[in-house]
């Protein structure tokens, strides 16, 4: 039986001069070993929550807990269990990929014959091996895309948090980073993951949460969401009858 690696309970996170809460009274429990997928319009709060998960911002209210860890009393050693892949590229486009991972794997306490190991065998995973001394402002999107997942699972994390991590790339790139990432899941990494690309979200994801105005609408499988939205067919079905479509132009 799957244990709960994150729970989430009675979240609240309003920022400074802001009208509405970003996270509003939001309670949600994820399993271990999911792929989940957090789906949500421009400014439903998926990149807010995952901000807080991950200790970059703090919330206004409420409490959370990584695999049993309150993170109030135990942040250090629950950043110890997670990596975190953001929608940015947080690579320095002067280093070549293989000094930007050195840098990043020496940053998670990886040294010596493991550090090199681990990073030559993501590199050729992910078919970079041959371009690991070249600069990493010469590669192309999906390129960086690729090392960007690299930097952030080198130290093998429990749990794994990806904002839009196929957003811009080509076919094949996403399909690599996708079978990869599912191949990572398969060896017990819980996923945690944000996307616009509903269809690969149907494909990808476990279990999925649609969150609007800060707030859990619906949660499932993709199956059962889809058999229970009338009328729909898929995930974009759902998605449009949960959260209407209305325009989320944001500032």
């Amino acid at each position: 039986m799957k244990k709960s690696i994150i729970h989430i309970d009675q979240l609240f996170k309003k920022y400074k001069d802001a009208d509405d809460f970003s996270i509003n009274n939001l309670n949600l429990i994820i399993e271990e070993k999911e792929i989940f997928g957090l789906l949500g319009p421009n400014g439903a709060g998926k990149t807010t929550l995952l901000s807080v998960l991950c200790g970059l911002i703090k919330p206004t209210s409420g409490k959370f807990s990584i695999n049993d860890l309150s993170y109030q009393n135990n942040a250090t050693e629950i950043k110890k269990l997670m990596g975190v892949v953001p929608q940015e590229y947080a690579l320095y486009p002067t280093l070549t990929a293989r000094e930007n991972l050195l840098y990043f794997g020496s940053m998670y306490g990886l040294k010596g014959k493991e550090l090199k190991s681990k990073l030559e065998l993501s590199l050729e995973h992910l078919g970079l091996l041959k371009f690991a001394d070249k600069k990493v402002e010469t590669f192309s999107g999906g390129m960086k895309r690729r090392v960007n997942l690299i930097a952030g699972i080198l130290h093998n994390p429990l749990i794994l948090f990806l904002d839009e991590p196929t957003v811009g790339v080509d076919v094949q790139s996403k399909n690599v980073i996708i079978d990869y990432l599912k191949e990572l899941n398969s060896k017990g990494t819980t996923i945690i993951y944000t996307s616009h690309h509903l269809v690969e979200a149907q494909d990808f994801c476990t279990q999925i949460a649609i969150i609007d105005r800060g707030k859990i609408f619906a949660q499932g499988t993709p199956k059962q969401l889809i058999a229970q939205t009338e009328n729909a067919s898929n995930l974009e079905d759902v998605f449009i009858s949960l959260t209407g479509k209305e325009l989320r132009d944001v500032i």
